[in-house]
């Protein structure tokens, strides 16, 4: 039985230091445009983590209306500093609507599809089931304390 932790991915950190990731919403690295973005949902007996490397099907929910691989992640706000806080937080809510997943979930990694699906980070929130509904997560203020995405 595993267990889901909130974590920004270990590799993900090094990752950022290659130049995998771009959270850019211009063309930026070698003229590309931003990558995009996913959220899957995972069980709660996962093992989703700060050693998650990349999106797996293995531990990710499945029901009615839910694809496998989850929602693509709107990304209209640019990645931001203040002081020593680099942040970035999705322009719009994760939302699931009319789906049905019945066995309990508490994790949602967000991941980079374009990069191979390499991992970005995971959150994790009280166990949840849904019936015939929409389950959205809804995303914090982007500012240095409270976007999803803190680089301190």
């Amino acid at each position: 039985m595993g267990a889901n932790a909130q974590a920004i991915c270990t590799s993900f950190k090094a990752e950022v230091l290659q130049a995998y990731h771009n959270f850019g919403t211009t063309v930026t690295r070698a003229g590309t445009g931003a990558d995009s973005f996913k959220a899957a949902l995972y069980t709660q007996n996962s093992s989703i983590g700060a050693a998650t490397t990349a999106y797996s099907a293995t531990g990710e929910v499945s029901g009615t209306n839910y694809t496998a691989g989850g929602e693509a992640v709107t990304n209209a706000t640019a990645p931001a500093t203040s002081g020593t806080t680099a942040y970035w937080t999705p322009s719009a809510n994760l939302s699931w609507s009319n789906v049905t997943l019945s066995t309990a979930f508490d994790c949602c990694l967000l991941y980079n599809a374009s990069q191979g699906n390499r991992a970005v980070a995971s959150y994790t929130f009280g166990a949840q089931t849904v019936t015939a509904g929409t389950f959205t997560l809804t995303m914090p203020g982007n500012a240095a304390s409270t976007a999803l995405l803190q680089v301190n």
